[in-house]
């Protein structure tokens, strides 16, 4: 009876969690770049079956690790946390300095107080100095960063700027009708992604073991357009249905529990003073 109340409850927590989740999701809906984060939800018993052969452990064997409690072992848990990085769709925009990535797992960096930060929201700007920054102010970095310090920056004179698939700046000046070669954005691809933790601001903090190498030729860069949300509204509320559908149902579960456990401890009473 009691397994039943804690299976129920442990169900209950784990909807909950879906529905932070989601909530979290539609309220990044029309966030540039941002990527759809989902949960995994499953039980201690498929946990307990990946460690298993890892056995044997002090004071087990592998023999004793086949006997298991079945029923506390079938409570619902968020198990994994994952980032969809899909690319969303793209939304032309006409403007300069709005770009967007048609790789998965390409990044721009760009410098903050707290270090280098990767994002896939492009829209950026030129600050007070002419160089290309966030919206946040955070520089974005060039391809030739680590060498000499570089931004990617643009003199009062430029016109005309283009930026070609593979990140490669020219712009004209006045005067001119030849188009000068100008920087080259910094393009990185982490070596695992799963590790990128969100720093607020639309960027992400890459893991502090990675190294970064800017990806060349990567053919993937469009100006004058941004990439967005690639969350689907209408899969989110569905899933956000769900959630609190199963979550009145376990509270009725745990409810009818209750009162079973409630009902068994008075006849247990009354019997013991008959």
């Amino acid at each position: 009876m009691q397994n039943g109340f804690y299976s129920a409850a442990g169900g209950m927590v784990a909807q909950f969690s879906r529905l932070d989740n989601i909530t979290n999701n539609l309220a990044n809906l029309n966030t540039n770049g941002y990527k759809r984060e989902d949960l995994v939800v499953g039980d201690f018993l498929r946990l307990y079956q990946n460690e298993r052969d890892n056995l044997p452990l002090d004071n087990q064997t592998k023999e004793g690790a086949k006997f298991i409690h079945r029923t506390v072992a079938r409570v619902p848990q968020v198990i994994e946390s994952y980032r969809d990085m899909s690319v969303g769709a793209f939304q032309n925009t006409g403007n300069t300095f709005d770009m967007a990535l048609k790789e998965e797992n390409l990044f721009f960096a760009v410098l903050t107080p707290d270090g280098i930060k990767l994002t896939k929201d492009g829209a950026f700007t030129l600050n007070d100095e002419g160089i290309l920054s966030t919206k946040q102010g955070h520089k974005v970095l060039s391809s030739d960063y680590f060498i000499n310090g570089s931004f990617i920056e643009f003199g009062t004179d430029a016109t005309n700027i283009e930026l070609d698939k593979n990140g490669k700046f020219s712009y004209l000046v006045t005067g001119n009708s030849k188009f000068i070669p100008g920087s080259e954005l910094l393009l990185v691809e982490p070596e695992n992604v799963n590790k990128l933790k969100p720093a607020g601001d639309n960027l992400l903090t890459p893991d502090q073991a990675e190294t970064f190498e800017r990806v060349e030729g990567s053919g993937a860069v469009f100006q004058g357009a941004l990439e967005k949300s690639n969350v689907n509204a209408i899969k989110s509320m569905v899933g956000m249905i769900e959630a609190q559908r199963l979550v009145g149902m376990y509270q009725k579960v745990m409810d009818t529990q209750m009162n079973e456990m409630n009902r068994d401890a008075i006849d247990k009473i009354a019997n013991s003073r008959a």
